[in-house]
């Protein structure tokens, strides 16, 4: 009976050394020239796909509450918000990692966990998407003022920037933890990242828009021309989520030395790694 508890044991860990050595090498993968292959166009198309239907979904159900005398009411839009972003991680999640987000895609090349040469490509296929999303809301509603669905300060740019900071940094906590983390079941990401974003809005929504996403502003911009206070919801969304990621890489576990982390240029061993590498030893 010990001895069958041993094999299957060391089986396990084999696997899972098996299973690190081929993320490994797709990641290498990603990090070179292979920039045109298939699987990586499928990712871009992906993520125009989902920031299209976020987009489209979100700004939306702010047109129509506009132009329909709030029946859908603000709440509501919350709810929309939250859900388009749920069925969309669920939906392209594992093609794409279902960033949908510019800020979200550069605070995780940031902290190495996405490569900075995709970087460019997502961000254009994310922006594309909204733009286009925008596009078509113009289109079917028109493009009367009182009906723009892009983000405006309701106050100061200083406090609409912070409420901006704090809350995508509230996001991409619960995104770091509960997409990237191999102890978080993965199942749920959608869930807790869709009401993560339905949280924000109500509390942000009245102050700033609740933007979190810079491409989420810079579409509808783009196709109304309103461009006010624009730079609040690109440097705002892309500090906090910088800053919402490395602060969940200072409480992830590692059972490395002080000594190692601090010769290292990254807090970022996943406990997959960690793991495979004390089995090994």
């Amino acid at each position: 009976m010990a001895g069958g508890g041993d094999n299957s044991t060391n089986g396990a860990r084999d696997q899972r050394a098996m299973e690190e050595g081929r993320k490994q090498e797709e990641f290498a993968a990603d990090q070179g020239c292979a920039a045109l292959s298939v699987p990586f166009i499928q990712k871009i198309i992906a993520e125009i796909f989902g920031t299209y239907f976020l987009i489209f979904a979100g700004c939306g159900a702010v047109t129509i509450n506009a132009s329909r005398d709030g029946q859908i009411t603000f709440p509501g839009v919350a709810i929309v918000w939250g859900l388009a972003v749920m069925v969309m991680v669920y939906a392209v999640g594992h093609i794409s990692g279902a960033h949908f987000n510019p800020a979200v895609t550069f605070a995780f090349a940031t902290c190495g966990r996405f490569p900075w040469r995709q970087l460019p490509a997502y961000v254009l296929a994310q922006m594309l998407g909204a733009t286009l999303a925008s596009g078509t809301l113009r289109l079917m509603f028109g493009g009367r003022h009182e009906h723009f669905p892009g983000t405006l300060p309701t106050g100061s740019d200083a406090q609409s920037l912070v409420i901006e900071i704090i809350t995508t940094f509230y996001l991409m906590f619960v995104i770091s933890g509960v997409a990237t983390d191999n102890r978080a079941i993965g199942e749920l990401a959608g869930l807790a990242v869709g009401a993560t974003i339905l949280l924000n809005v109500l509390i942000a929504g009245p102050v700033s828009g609740a933007s979190m996403n810079p491409a989420r502003t810079v579409g509808p911009a783009l196709v109304s021309g309103q461009y006010r206070s624009i730079w609040v919801y690109v440097v705002g969304p892309v500090v906090g989520a910088v800053a919402g990621a490395w602060a969940y890489n200072l409480i992830r576990f590692t059972n490395k030395p002080l000594r190692e982390i601090t010769k290292s240029t990254s807090f970022l061993k996943s406990t997959g790694r960690l793991n495979s590498s004390s089995s090994s030893s």
